[in-house]
């Protein structure tokens, strides 16, 4: 169905105590924004779930196990979650803010990493899963997407969305219901085999550890039915720069059949893995309840939190110091015009033209390629008059400022073909280049 313009008032929402900031991200089921505790200054992730999307897709179980697991693993490399709270239409989970962004944007900046690099993110990735395996949680959705990255160089893992628990297990210790990303989950998981939970996700470790060192899949086609071939046989060919030690650990996780497949008290004894590691330290809690969950998804009317809409002087949201420090690396105005090959998933580009005029360019470009749009205020919706081979490609932007007279644009693929939107992506950045503002940056 087309979109079509629409204004809307500039509204800034506060939930209990936290004022609703940026979108970071959305997924299928929950819209994830930056948001700022009005009484400390913290700053935090906020997972948003639509009450009425919860009920039609049968999701309240997934939420509850959700936050049970996140209660149950707090260890320095997990995400934590702070919080949970509940309005009359919406569910919310406060989380811990993690301001260096996901893994992949960084291997897709440096095209791979080094080994010691890699080697030190394995290390802690490899300890979080233990830790996770030994409270009987099982991630099953692993890879770098899901791995986010603090200022500090700390791994976290985040989105147990897909987890499952121990006692979903039948006797023989097997899972059945087939999760993850193709690229990443182990062949028996792909072939919808009985799965050992702890072995699966050893396998996705594998790859993305091939993948921080070399910049590629190791297993990769176009064809569901041929990749998992490829995985079924895994023969791995190991760029030149790999050393004889990582092949070797690599070549023992990625076994197709996970009765040889290395397991992760073997990986702490490998001489490679071990070698400048660093053990954290932490509390470990052991007494996890959820009679407050409980209470606030059973819309407790005493712990209902308020959601206050203020109308703020009609402009864009304002970018601060702490939320570009982020963006540090990312921030390459020949990557928007198209002079460099970047991950153009998400882009961003910096404009001395005014709000208004942005966003009309913008809508006056979409026009002709096709697209119908959607305006709020100065965030836009754009969306493809035409099916393609993934569905129709939809496009988020949205007009920040930094300071005044300077802007910031961000723009964001929500769906559709990768190759599809790359299309439209070169012939949308080549007819705004004259508002984008160039200097000495990239």
């Amino acid at each position: 169905m087309p979109m079509h313009q629409a204004e809307g008032e500039n509204l800034r929402t506060r939930v209990g105590k936290y004022e609703l900031g940026r979108i970071l991200g959305e997924g299928s089921f929950a819209k994830v924004r930056f948001a700022r505790n009005v009484e400390t200054g913290q700053g935090v992730a906020v997972k948003i779930f639509n009450k009425s999307d919860v009920l039609q897709r049968n999701l309240f179980h997934q939420i509850e196990m959700e936050i049970f697991i996140m209660k149950l693993i707090k260890h320095p490399n997990i995400v934590q979650l702070y919080e949970v709270m509940a309005s009359k239409s919406k569910i919310y989970f406060v989380l811990e803010y993690v301001a260096g962004g996901e893994l992949y944007k960084k291997i897709k900046q440096r095209r791979r990493l080094k080994e010691d690099k890699a080697r030190n993110y394995f290390q802690q990735l490899i300890q979080a899963i233990d830790f996770c395996h030994s409270r009987g949680i099982y991630h099953r959705d692993l890879k770098p997407e899901n791995l986010l990255l603090d200022r500090n160089g700390t791994l976290k893992i985040s989105d147990f969305g897909l987890s499952a628990l121990v006692h979903q297990q039948r006797g023989d210790r097997i899972l059945h219901s087939a999760c993850g990303t193709p690229n990443y989950v182990a062949p028996e998981v792909a072939f919808h085999k009985g799965y050992n939970g702890a072995k699966a996700d050893i396998w996705s470790c594998g790859i993305i550890l091939f993948v921080m060192m070399a910049g590629y899949l190791p297993f990769d086609d176009s064809n569901l039915i041929h990749l998992y071939r490829k995985m079924q046989r895994a023969k791995l060919n190991f760029p030149p720069w790999f050393s004889p030690e990582v092949c070797s650990l690599i070549s023992r996780i990625l076994k197709p059949s996970p009765m040889h497949r290395i397991t992760i008290p073997e990986i702490l004894k490998d001489p490679w893995f071990m070698k400048d590691i660093s053990i954290p330290k932490f509390q470990d809690e052991t007494e996890v309840s959820l009679n407050d969950v409980y209470a606030i998804l059973n819309e407790s009317k005493e712990l209902l939190v308020a959601e206050e809409n203020k109308l703020n002087v009609p402009g864009p949201a304002q970018w601060n110091a702490f939320d570009l420090i982020s963006l540090t690396n990312e921030l390459s105005f020949s990557k928007f015009l198209g002079t460099e090959q970047v991950n153009r998933q998400e882009t961003h580009f910096a404009s001395r033209s005014p709000p208004s005029e942005i966003i009309r360019r913008m809508e006056e470009t979409a026009k002709p390629l096709g697209f119908y749009f959607l305006r709020n205020n100065y965030k836009l919706k754009l969306q493809g008059s035409e099916a393609g081979r993934k569905g129709h490609v939809s496009v988020s932007a949205e007009v920040f400022e930094v300071a005044p007279d300077f802007y910031f644009v961000e723009l964001k693929k929500c769906c559709g073909d990768s190759l599809e939107y790359q299309e439209f992506y070169d012939k949308f950045s080549k007819a705004l280049k004259d508002i984008v503002w160039q200097n000495e940056v990239g």
